[in-house]
């Protein structure tokens, strides 16, 4: 991308293309876990049980996994900048038609459609912030992308759930509608054109999956971020029944994850840019440390509330550390290989409420998601552990992508 402005004009240019793509972040980040916070509030809706209602949360994350690698292969010769603003229109229509769905099945089919631009749009927006940026700084880039992600938890979830809880659900998701309308507004004025590669074809995009480093990767987000979903997707709950702290606590103990989320994008970012792969390992390896933490306090309110902050803090260090991972595995089809890792991540945000759900309803109780939590962590680090042992065939480079 040849750049024509002044340097200041570049740099404001740059910070106002940044805060677009953050914008829309922030979009998909109250979308995607306010419904957690407001299970409760849906489950009355359709007189269905908290275990059912979780049903969207899976809807939503698999709508993730089809839409992203989808979206991103048939769409490799389409111009950045316009894809990411259909993504963004897509998103508002997903959220209007959950926002007045009539019926549990309308929900559940309105949440798989809100789930589709999503890790396309997080994997390209990656992509493109990677070249707004010198290469040694990507690791910050893409981290300031997620700050959306992060501030959404900090504020967006919050406030959906304190006003579900008043106004009823429905509200937050016509509030996002509103947000990702807005959003394409932003990146039609600030996002720079930044056209495809001119050898970009679907078939060039599915090379990554050629490289063995991509998938160990993909897995190692797929099983290791199951953790947190396994716990995370019933906070309400955890709050309530196991804290013992009023309805009006839940949305203090999402801010208090988005706290984190945002201290781990902010600083992580620069732990990242110093070392991608210890970054994985000393992510995991701290998310298996809290998760163990949060199951043995969870019933004590103070102690649950710091857990979930450490919570936020090393899953967002994990998850830009693997977005920073796959674009160096595949560093001549970034797009594909980015966009792929939010798969990962929603299918364990899938199998991680799934699972949190199955040991809830043999009678294990919310604490028991903890352990699966554990269990999950763990296994994502045997995964990145076994990584090791395989030559890489992708060097990780240090030149601007050329999928942006």
């Amino acid at each position: 991308m040849t750049v024509t402005a002044t340097p200041p004009a570049r740099t404001r240019g740059t910070t106002a293309a940044m805060g677009a793509l953050a914008l829309g972040g922030f979009g998909i980040g109250t979308t995607e876990f306010a419904t957690m916070g407001l299970l409760p509030q849906v489950a009355d809706t359709f007189d269905i049980s908290i275990p059912t209602a979780g049903h969207a949360i899976s809807l939503y994350a698999l709508g993730v996994v089809v839409g992203a690698p989808l979206i991103a292969g048939l769409a490799a010769r389409l111009p950045r900048k316009g894809l990411l603003i259909g993504l963004t229109i897509a998103l508002a229509v997903g959220n209007a038609l959950s926002a007045l769905a009539p019926s549990t099945t309308a929900l559940l089919v309105a949440r798989f459609v809100a789930g589709l631009p999503h890790g396309a749009y997080f994997g390209i927006a990656a992509v493109v912030a990677a070249a707004l940026v010198p290469p040694e700084r990507r690791g910050t880039a893409v981290a300031r992308v997620m700050v959306g992600l992060t501030v959404a938890n900090l504020v967006g979830v919050p406030l959906a759930t304190a006003a579900g809880q008043q106004i009823g659900w429905r509200a937050a998701y016509l509030a996002v509608a509103v947000i990702a309308a807005v959003t394409a507004l932003a990146l039609a004025k600030w996002l720079p054109h930044m056209p495809a590669p001119h050898d970009a074809t679907i078939r060039a995009e599915l090379r990554a999956f050629r490289r063995p480093q991509v998938w160990f990767t993909l897995v190692t987000g797929m099983i290791g971020f199951g953790g947190m979903f396994a716990v995370y997707s019933y906070i309400s709950p955890l709050t309530t029944e196991v804290a013992g702290l009023p309805d009006a606590a839940v949305p203090w103990v999402l801010a208090a994850f988005g706290l984190g989320m945002t201290l781990g994008a902010t600083l992580g970012g620069r732990f990242v840019d110093r070392s991608v792969s210890g970054s994985v390992f000393g992510s995991l390896i701290a998310v298996t440390a809290v998760l163990g933490l949060f199951g043995l306090t969870a019933h004590v309110p103070a102690a649950a509330f710091g857990t979930v902050l450490l919570l936020g803090f090393v899953t967002q260090v994990l998850a830009s550390a693997l977005q920073v991972r796959l674009m160096d595995a595949s560093p001549d089809a970034p797009s594909l290989a980015s966009s792929s890792n939010h798969s990962a991540l929603n299918i364990a945000n899938g199998a991680g409420a799934w699972l949190g759900g199955l040991a809830i309803a043999w009678g294990w109780g919310y604490t028991a998601t903890a352990w699966v939590g554990v269990a999950l962590s763990l296994a994502g680090l045997g995964v990145a552990a076994l990584s090791t042992l395989v030559p890489t065939n992708a060097e990780p480079t240090r030149t601007r992508p050329g999928g942006a």
